[in-house]
């Protein structure tokens, strides 16, 4: 939901296309020191805006003359900006003046990511390129500036289609001539994304740097991890294929699906709980349009009187309680527990005390729903009717 003041931000405008309220996803930079991105080669931002055809958020990527429109992900960041924004990480493979000594070489769980982490995101990584080969396509922009991070280890690739639209060459007949060279440079990219992991430092992707990181990957990780790093960085001479990287991936591709079958299970029970949650607010909704109606149908004292006094009285007993004391008794599980038995309709019987003490009346559940439901269709055959 998060907007600009209009004013203090001129250089965004307030459209674009059919996109709204724009909203800056990285800092802008000033206006005097636009600085070319080391990914494209051109100047970039990026924000969020709404659609108004369905008013949805999305992720406009602007290649200043060009914008990209994307599913947009609330509270994303960069694999980039989580595991290789420390600058002391480098400090392994950076040179060191004469006379220094060499530090000593990173662990596992002391500096180093867990192989089961980088085997999480290798699963994903392959199969998104699998996909994106599958279609004869390539992807390109296997970057951790460009491969988004939600939630703990959900990833998603971030600015694909980018480099087809700014390298696009009219004059060439056949488009798809390059894409299987294309697709053998994302296997490298890949390769270099997770070797940069297993060294927790993009510096250990330096050419200079290869083979001082390769002993670091065989010293704390597996053969496995060390011999897709091998096959995807190696230049050979047959096409090579993402689906090859998938032996060396073995049992551990079911660690990953059983992790996503779990989080299916959270997730879908939490859903469930939000649509019990749905179902008590359309309940609450309702009921705010009855009580303390200042007029319907020309008629004041309307929520008053009636079943709309009825349903006055349970509104008080669901929020106005007090103690023995004076003091506000505020129990959500009440309210809960009221508004779903209201929701059933059940045949329960409650004390409702008017404000003044004077009268008690004592209804079912069912009693007041029967009010609750031909009240608002009162109402709703009201705002549906003629003028």
């Amino acid at each position: 939901m998060a907007q600009i003041d209009q004013s203090e931000n001129p250089g965004v405008p307030s459209e674009v296309d059919s996109y709204h309220s724009l909203f800056p996803l990285e800092p802008l930079p000033p206006p005097n020191r636009l600085q070319k991105t080391s990914n494209f080669s051109y100047i970039t931002s990026c924000y969020k805006a709404v659609n108004s055809k369905d008013d949805l958020p999305y992720c406009l990527r602007r290649i200043h003359a060009l914008v990209f429109s994307y599913d947009f992900h609330a509270g994303a960041e960069t694999m980039y900006c989580r595991h290789f924004n420390d600058p002391t990480a480098d400090s392994y493979f950076t040179k060191r003046k004469w006379g220094q000594h060499e530090p000593p070489p990173p662990r596992q769980h002391a500096g180093l990511l867990p192989e089961s982490l980088i085997w999480a995101y290798i699963v994903q990584l392959s199969s998104a390129l699998r996909t994106i080969h599958t279609a004869g396509l390539a992807c390109r922009v296997m970057d951790p500036s460009k491969i988004l991070i939600t939630g703990k280890t959900r990833l998603r690739v971030n600015c694909v289609g980018v480099f087809d639209v700014l390298t696009f060459d009219n004059s060439q007949t056949n488009h798809l001539a390059l894409m299987p060279q294309y697709q053998q440079a994302d296997l490298i990219s890949l390769g270099k994304v997770v070797l940069a992991l297993a060294c927790n430092s993009l510096a250990g992707i330096q050419r200079e740097n290869l083979q001082k990181a390769m002993e670091l990957v065989s010293i704390n990780y597996s053969s496995d991890l060390k011999n897709l790093i091998l096959y995807l960085l190696s230049d050979q001479s047959r096409l090579r294929s993402v689906n090859d990287i998938m032996p060396m991936i073995g049992a551990r591709f079911y660690t990953q699906l059983d992790a996503s079958q779990m989080r299916n299970d959270v997730i879908e029970e939490d859903l469930a709980k939000e649509v019990q949650n749905g179902r008590l607010f359309r309940l609450l909704a309702k009921l705010g349009t009855i009580n303390e109606r200042p007029e319907f149908q020309k008629d004041p004292t309307w929520s008053e009187t009636g079943d709309r006094y009825l349903l006055k009285l349970f509104r008080d007993h669901l929020f106005h309680q007090v103690t023995e004391a004076g003091t506000p008794w505020i129990d959500l599980s009440h309210i809960v527990s009221c508004l779903n038995k209201l929701d059933a309709g059940v045949p329960e019987k409650i004390s409702l005390v008017s404000r003044d003490e004077k009268s008690v009346l004592v209804v079912t559940y069912s009693d007041l729903k029967r009010c609750f439901e031909s009240t608002f269709q009162e109402l709703l055959a009201a705002a549906n009717g003629p003028l």
